[in-house]
């Protein structure tokens, strides 16, 4: 997280909305979209089995087209796998000076 968090925020974004996404993406000052996207994301990391058809229709109905769900797999696969390798082998992540980002 700390690594990702200050990526965000050396692009411009905000700690505050960091925090609520970390803390609970749901009730956090995002648009639906965002959201949804987010939701989807966590169900295929969590529980990628039980994913549907329905889990799309909904990112469909958030105006994302095939490619913009395609991407949002791509990335949380993605993600998932290199966070299983580098824990699989033991990877030590960079140490940041700022621990607020820790969990």
């Amino acid at each position: 997280m700390a690594h990702h968090a200050q990526g965000f925020i050396s692009l411009g974004g905000s700690e505050t909305l960091i925090r609520q996404i970390a803390e609970d993406y749901t009730a956090s000052d995002i648009e639906p979209a965002e959201t949804a996207m987010l939701g989807y994301a966590a169900k295929l990391t969590r529980e990628p089995w039980t994913i549907t058809k329905q889990d799309t229709d909904v990112l469909r109905e958030h105006g994302f087209d095939d490619r913009g769900i395609h991407d949002i797999a791509q990335v949380a696969a993605y993600f998932n796998y290199v966070n299983r390798l580098a824990d699989g082998l033991g990877v030590e992540l960079e140490d940041y000076h700022d621990d607020k980002w820790r969990e």
